[in-house]
């Protein structure tokens, strides 16, 4: 008989973009691609996921959740669903435990919330280590926020406890020598000991094949203009302000704008955007593509919000970018986008100073191409069928009993 083939599940909250899921999807290929080869279960709240399913690798699915969102000024409520917060919580939550119950992983890798959105994977977890089998890590982007707003978030939701209690690792994806989170948040040895470093995620591992069945989202551009000028939003749900100053920007006469506006920008937005590009032959606007490294590797300048993502995918295809990261409701792009800044791996243009004469005169700016020269660490991808196996082959932990 063949040996059983190991499962991981991977659990990403949403909420705010489609960075919590793009970075599962990554991390899920490549961990399918290694000689783990695992059996993958993906749990997200974004609709989106379906739009990934055949693009990904064999042997792995996704359960997609009920959606949340979150305002600017991080009110949380149901995206889609007419229902009390309460009541979708408690329908995500009993859906993730049962999921889990039935899936039986041997690895649950959880992104960004150690108790998940709203403590929603406390059922879930609680469960899993009482029957013993599953190992369980925590995924953390470079930055999380300000010191201050992560103790203080952290002391709410009792993430040391959980972390403490469920997780055996902890695997950041950022370099120690842009943002050290051991230093920074002056965590306890009990999390300290927990930290593995690995490396920015490439972003270039997500395009697609050559013979891939994916469309290129231009479509036939010959008649363009030589150089594109990529406009990116993330999610879109607050990427408004960045998106209209570049539609009213003007474009240096050999280049073409391409907005990308992301699947939760406001209809009443997409309408003007749509209204300013009729005007302008040279100006695209498109909504959600399942890959934009696509543009990303065609562009010649890139102009976008500072999330996780975005700041890997311009540095892993080695792009001049403006970054204009947001302030709320957390800071942890700014305090990216400054800490690359000061290294000019990036520019950065602050919120408070953005309007269409700005990026005017960024985009048509003499600039030398992106020299990384080894400044940062974008090996993570390569590191974590490495680390995975090192968790899984880690004494297990002892059972609390059912």
């Amino acid at each position: 008989m063949a040996a059983k083939r190991i499962r991981i599940a991977l659990y990403s909250p949403g909420i705010v973009g489609l960075g919590h899921l793009r970075r599962n999807l990554v991390i899920s290929q490549v961990l399918a691609e290694s000689e783990l080869r695992p059996i993958n279960l993906m749990i997200t709240e974004a609709r989106e996921a379906s739009m990934f399913v055949n693009s990904m690798p064999p042997g792995m699915d996704c359960l997609t959740l009920p959606g949340l969102s979150k305002s600017a000024d991080g009110i949380c409520k149901p995206r889609y669903l007419d229902l009390p917060l309460k009541d979708l919580l408690a329908l995500r939550a009993r859906t993730i435990r049962a999921a889990l119950k039935e899936f039986e992983p041997d690895l649950l890798i959880v992104d960004n919330l150690p108790r998940g959105a709203y403590r929603e994977l406390d059922l879930a977890l609680k469960q899993l280590k009482s029957c013993g089998h599953t190992r369980c890590v925590l995924g953390l982007r470079d930055v999380l926020d300000e010191p201050w707003s992560v103790h203080r978030d952290w002391f709410r939701w009792k993430n040391e406890e959980a972390i403490r209690d469920h997780y055996d690792s902890i695997w950041v994806y950022g370099d120690p020598a842009i943002y050290n989170m051991i230093d920074e948040y002056r965590f306890p040895d009990s999390i300290r000991s927990k930290i593995r470093f690995a490396g920015y995620l490439d972003q270039r591992k997500r395009m697609p094949p050559i013979n891939s069945a994916n469309l290129d989202p231009l479509g036939d551009c010959s008649g363009a203009p030589s150089r594109l000028i990529l406009c990116l939003l993330g999610g879109g749900q607050d990427g408004d302000h960045l998106a209209e100053a570049f539609s009213q920007a003007t474009l240096p006469p050999d280049a073409y704008g391409v907005i990308v506006t992301g699947p939760f920008m406001s209809p009443q937005v997409q309408q003007r955007l749509a209204e300013q590009a009729a005007l302008n032959p040279r100006l695209r606007v498109l909504g959600f593509i399942t890959e934009p490294t696509m543009l990303v590797a065609r562009a010649d300048r890139v102009i976008a919000m500072g999330g996780y993502n975005t700041v890997c995918e311009v540095l892993s295809f080695g792009k001049r970018a403006l970054i204009v990261p947001r302030i709320k409701p957390r800071r942890e792009q700014f305090i990216r986008a400054e800490r690359l800044c000061k290294l000019g791996l990036i520019d950065m243009l602050q919120f408070d100073d953005l309007n269409p004469q700005a990026l005017s005169e960024w985009m048509t700016r003499e600039l030398p191409p992106l020299q990384l020269d080894g400044r940062i660490n974008l090996n993570g991808l390569d590191r974590l069928p490495a680390l995975a196996q090192e968790v899984l082959a880690a004494p297990r932990k002892m059972s609390l009993g059912a």
